[in-house]
């Protein structure tokens, strides 16, 4: 099975995927942030670095997709390649920082590519207000998160919505994260595996 966890940048994507790898014995898999090249030239000059940071999350997201659809292991991994071209790229493009040209040239590309694997058995979307995000975003304290608008943050809030609502055709679970503390509430975690063990194994509609 293939699990993926989405939400924003700060919803708990990391740690819930850690989480439900130990309980279940899953294979994790993570979104390398730190290692990509473009991404602190991307922060200090967004429109001139957001098509090469966009490929190259691209190239990465669609080379773990690839190893997940011939693992033999459950995985379940942080943040899909569906949310980083309908939510990021999108958002990229809308916003100016990629021109009309780039767009069509990546989503081209992003097309040939997702024709060759299947959705997600579960996508775990973790809903979070902006002031919830800044919260734990300040929290873990990465330099170049900390130079990001609220506005950057309430667009990808208001496109993630479109995202699961409108273009995602696969199966979803809505997690509203504001008010949980999955990481240090045994019982706000125990709801959430609940929760997916109906998706995965029982009779349950999605959230959509």
């Amino acid at each position: 099975m293939y699990i993926a966890i989405a939400g924003n940048i700060g919803s708990g994507k990391s740690t819930l995927t850690r989480m439900l790898a130990e309980y279940y014995g899953w294979e994790a898999r993570f979104e390398e942030v730190d290692d990509n090249p473009y991404i602190d030239d991307f922060y200090n000059d967004i429109p001139r670095w957001a098509f090469n940071m966009e490929v190259y999350f691209l190239k990465e997201r669609f080379k773990d997709i690839l190893a997940i659809s011939k693992s033999k292991n459950t995985i379940v991994q942080d943040r899909s390649i569906y949310e980083g071209v309908y939510v990021f790229t999108a958002g990229n493009k809308d916003m100016g920082n990629m021109s009309e040209r780039d767009f069509n040239t990546y989503m081209c590309l992003f097309e040939q590519m997702i024709g060759q694997v299947k959705y997600p058995d579960l996508m775990i979307y973790l809903r979070s207000s902006v002031s919830h995000l800044v919260h734990n975003i300040q929290k873990r304290g990465r330099d170049y998160e900390q130079r990001m608008q609220l506005d950057y943050l309430e667009g990808l809030n208001e496109r993630y919505e479109d995202f699961i609502t409108n273009k995602y055709k696969g199966k979803v679970m809505i997690v509203d994260v504001d008010d949980v503390d999955f990481q240090n509430n045994p019982e706000d975690f125990g709801a959430i595996v609940k929760r997916i063990d109906e998706h995965l194994f029982g009779l349950f509609k999605t959230d959509k």
